[in-house]
């Protein structure tokens, strides 16, 4: 089905000509414009750009499509500000976060909530959080997923593996894999904010490896900040490695984890369907922050 999202990345595409200045205008990534325009070529079953290294330009189909996706954006606009008009029956939302959700995503998540909803933003843990959806303290949480967890309430958003975050000019930043006793005499970072600390902190153990480390930090931004800067190297979900480090799996551990909205028993019925409409749009928006992990070395 084509979204809203598709339509805004399409224009974008045809009216700047280069996939950078589109994802520059709408404030998201380029892999996510790219992500999206090759979904709506599939949708509508023909190429509708003509690619080359610096500009892009319609095909005769793009052509075509052109006026049917102004037209359906003109009408996307009318609706808003019809919906702005009315009554708002939910004005205000509580949406609590775990601080190990990047920034990239949250951003992305909250401005597409925003058009609908005020937002209140409530930090905590996943277990305080799932506390608060209960005793109807927030309305809705950024949070993990159980790997097995489902249910109407839930709305699962990205899975992602966790991966050794390093300087872009570190000595394996090329490699796809690396043996945990590969990192015997780096200097790591510690995120005390890592679901999986007390995990990763026994496989390395496990392995022999003892690091010495340079920061231990509940701030993620400071921590991700301190790789980039070539401080040391950490182990992260991939969502978090910032611009200028490299990122690779480690053998032996695989894990991974899944983001996503939960919904709380008070939500109320008359902001569902504005809800998922709204989420529709934010799982296309989404960056491609978790790339596909590559096969594990045989």
């Amino acid at each position: 089905m084509i979204k809203r999202a598709h339509i805004r990345h399409f224009l974008a595409v045809a009216d700047s000509g280069n996939f950078k200045q589109a994802s520059a205008r709408l404030h998201v990534t380029q892999p996510t414009v790219s992500t999206s325009i090759a979904e709506l070529e599939r949708l509508v079953g023909s190429p509708l750009f003509v690619r080359d290294r610096r500009h892009v330009r319609l095909t005769e189909a793009g052509g075509a499509f052109l006026p049917i996706a102004r037209d359906l954006e003109a009408g996307f606009r009318r609706a808003d500000q019809f919906g702005r008009a009315m009554p708002q029956p939910w004005p205000g939302l509580k949406l609590g976060v775990i601080p190990t959700v990047s920034g990239a995503m949250l951003e992305t998540v909250v401005r597409e909530l925003a058009r609908d909803f005020g937002i209140e933003l409530v930090e905590g843990d996943d277990r305080s959080l799932r506390g608060d959806l209960a005793a109807g303290k927030i309305q809705l949480a950024l949070t993990l997923l159980g790997e097995d967890e489902t249910g109407p309430s839930l709305h699962p958003l990205l899975e992602e593996p966790y991966v050794l975050v390093m300087p872009g000019t570190h000595r394996l930043a090329d490699a796809a894999w690396i043996a945990p006793e590969d990192l015997a005499g780096d200097i790591m970072i510690a995120r005390r904010s890592c679901e999986v600390l007390q995990r990763t902190s026994r496989f390395f153990t496990a392995a022999g490896v003892r690091p010495r480390f340079a920061l231990r930090s509940d701030n993620e931004d400071r921590c991700m900040r301190m790789v980039a800067a070539g401080l040391g190297v950490t182990v992260a979900p991939r969502s978090l490695a910032p611009d200028g480090t490299a990122t690779a799996q480690i053998t032996g551990y695989g894990l991974r984890r899944r983001l996503g909205l939960v919904r709380g028993p008070g939500f109320p019925v008359e902001a569902e369907e504005r809800l998922t409409a709204t989420l529709e749009i934010v799982t296309v928006s989404l960056p491609s922050l978790a790339l596909r992990s590559r096969d594990a070395p045989s």
